[in-house]
């Protein structure tokens, strides 16, 4: 290197870090600007959410005497019963999500291969529930499935059954009132997702051989997952604080989370124990959202891995 051509890129050199600082302290305004625009939704999520679970969790610390005590989750531990209806809660939960994939992945499908306009028209349909009460729609289940319903004496008169089958509070109605409740909640988000999956990615795996099975498995199934990831949560944490449904389907006999804190803090007036059951459930349904996401995130990238 010629003496010249260091002395002049000893002069830039100035410049160079000239340049670095304006782009730095642009960035600053840039951030600082984004702060200002996002601080009324951030005081509003503190305000609604983050001051809430914090009440919460701090009321779940002072036992029926006012002390400071643990005795409120010791309960937890202590009480088969508390044990019983966390188990009922997530395994509901679990039934209901399965059960809203099992019957929505294809419905929405189906949804996504229809012309635009016949698919408009099928979605007033699954839209079309929300417009009645969850209420309503849980009584209409009552009188449906009851012993002397619609389905038991249409199977009694075809001659299918010689006795009404148990259908309405028990386990059975619940998941059935709740899957009911909970499949558009799946079906639009994936729905969704399936819409956005461009044919051209189809088409070319048929035009390599592919096969429409494999086409289907290889192509359109691993990209409509975002969309049943987004619906399976949805119905998932929804399912959690049901209220509503299991205790008119389940007659007293499915008890679940929700309706257990409700008993406490009505029936009971025990505010730090209700207060705790929600703390255990929040903790509990944050940990397997967590696992879920570092699930679906292993499997994204073992699928890239592999391609």
């Amino acid at each position: 290197m010629s003496i010249g051509s260091a002395s002049l890129d000893h002069a830039r050199r100035p410049d160079r870090t000239l340049n670095a600082d304006a782009l730095a302290a642009d960035a600053r305004r840039e951030s600082r600007g984004l702060l200002a625009l996002l601080s009324p939704g951030l005081l509003l999520v503190f305000a609604v959410i983050i001051v809430p679970i914090g009440w919460l969790f701090w009321l779940s610390l002072f036992d029926e005497t006012g002390q400071l005590s643990v005795a409120n989750y010791a309960r937890f531990f202590e009480q088969a019963s508390y044990i019983k209806t966390f188990v009922t809660t997530f395994k509901v939960a679990f039934i209901v999500t399965s059960a809203c994939v099992l019957f929505g992945y294809p419905l929405a499908y189906m949804l996504s291969q229809l012309p635009r306009r016949a698919a408009s028209i099928c979605l007033i349909f699954v839209i079309l529930p929300f417009w009645t009460s969850v209420l309503v729609r849980t009584y209409a289940w009552l009188v449906i499935l009851q012993r002397k319903g619609l389905v038991n004496s249409w199977l009694i008169d075809l001659g299918v059954i010689s006795q009404p089958l148990p259908l309405a509070n028990n386990f059975a109605g619940v998941v059935i009132g709740m899957t009911h409740i909970m499949l558009p909640f799946l079906v639009l988000p994936l729905y969704a997702s399936m819409k956005t999956i461009d044919v051209d990615c189809l088409r070319a795996g048929m035009n390599l051989g592919a096969s429409p099975a494999a086409t289907f498995r290889q192509i359109f199934f691993p990209l409509s997952l975002p969309g049943l990831a987004s619906g399976v949560v949805i119905v998932f944490v929804l399912c959690l604080g049901f209220f509503v449904t299991p205790a008119l389907m389940g007659g007293g006999k499915v008890i679940m989370w929700a309706m257990r804190m409700e008993q406490t803090t009505s029936l009971y007036s025990n505010w730090g124990a209700g207060a705790a059951l929600g703390v255990v459930l929040l903790g509990v349904t944050l940990a397997l959202l967590g696992f879920f996401q570092w699930l679906l995130g292993a499997r994204a990238t073992g699928v890239w891995s592999q391609r």
